[in-house]
């Protein structure tokens, strides 16, 4: 809900496009995908900066354009940033990319689906020809959480395709964040006699989705995207035994390798081309990542990649307010020559 009713509002335009690149995708889902675009007050978004919005797991792009209780949307909270001078105007694209098993990570994968070519070769280049944004050297992306991990591995991919990233309490830091988990999923798992087909059909077919299950399919989603088995159901096996709970190397090994800060060590020097790059993470993120994320920060500081990074008295749920701090970095960055 607006904190200033005041405040020019600009126009949220939903554009609708068939992927190309995701009709292989081995989960099922649909081709046919929305994408939100914020244009602010009072222009057209001709030769505006744009900015991507990478949501979290288990939210699409449009989820972020919704009435918002005790809050506000993305577009109210650009409006206000706009208006009062905090941010210079650009355009805003919010893309569904959410998936069977609960969104996605914003890399391709043999059973998810090509996202990254999604991004680069389909919904970036639609939104910008179509609006005349955008273009080299004023394009950025953000995201919290898993879109917080999209957005610092697509910065480190592509650094000559964006200019600008930041990520909110992005996944860093694996052997913290899933190893923890493993357990938890065997135990649940031993209720459906150790199948994770059964699972996810039981998960598929109940009439109320419990959270605790969903951090379970969040955990199958990774194991999706990271380690995926196009012939194993839904593309997913764990990277553990399933009796003894031990890490199994080579299933481990692919996750790993897809860890910012593996990537950082081979992709991290790409980062200097960026005008612009921001961290942040709640000093009780509940999932570990803030131990992740000061490495993070601790290796960009040693090979002199400029960045902001900043830890904040939080945890990992509800932190859209933190975009206060980033889309006026980025903005302003894309804006200046």
């Amino acid at each position: 809900m607006r904190k200033d009713q005041g405040f020019p509002r600009g126009i949220v335009h939903r554009l609708t496009i068939d992927s190309s690149v995701l009709k292989d995708n081995l989960l099922g889902d649909p081709t046919e995908r929305i994408i939100d675009v914020y244009v602010p007050a009072g222009t057209t978004g001709e030769g505006l900066p744009l900015l991507v919005d990478l949501v979290g797991f288990t939210a699409g792009g449009p989820a972020h354009t919704n009435w918002k209780n005790f809050g506000e949307n993305l577009p109210e909270r650009l409006d206000r940033l706009i208006a009062e001078g905090a941010m210079p105007p650009c355009v805003v694209a919010l893309p569904d990319c959410f998936t069977k098993l609960g969104g996605n990570q914003y890399i391709n994968s043999v059973v998810m689906g090509r996202w990254d070519d999604f991004l680069l070769q389909e919904a970036v280049p639609h939104v910008e020809m179509k609006f005349g944004c955008g273009g080299t050297g004023k394009r950025g992306c953000f995201g919290k959480s898993s879109g917080g991990y999209g957005s610092m591995v697509q910065a480190m991919l592509h650094p000559d395709f964006w200019s600008a990233a930041a990520s909110h309490s992005g996944d860093v830091g694996f052997e913290l964040l899933f190893i923890p988990d493993y357990p938890k999923i065997l135990r649940a798992l031993a209720s459906t006699e150790n199948s994770i087909q059964k699972w996810l059909e039981k998960f598929f077919a109940a009439p109320k989705v419990k959270d605790a299950d969903v951090h379970i399919l969040m955990d199958l989603a990774m194991a999706a995207t990271y380690d995926p088995d196009p012939g194993a159901y839904m593309g997913v096996r764990l990277p553990v035994t399933m009796d003894t709970c031990e890490l199994i190397p080579e299933r481990w090994a692919n996750y790993v390798k897809w860890d910012p800060l593996t990537l950082v060590e081979t992709h991290g020097e790409g980062l200097k081309k960026l005008k612009a790059f921001y961290i942040d993470c709640g000093d009780i993120d509940q999932f570990n990542l803030l131990y992740g994320s000061r490495r993070m920060h601790r290796r960009l500081t040693e090979m002199q990649v400029p960045h902001v990074y900043e830890e904040f008295a939080d945890d990992h749920t509800a932190v859209d307010y933190r975009m206060d701090m980033s889309l006026p970095i980025l903005a302003k960055a894309l804006t200046s020559a």
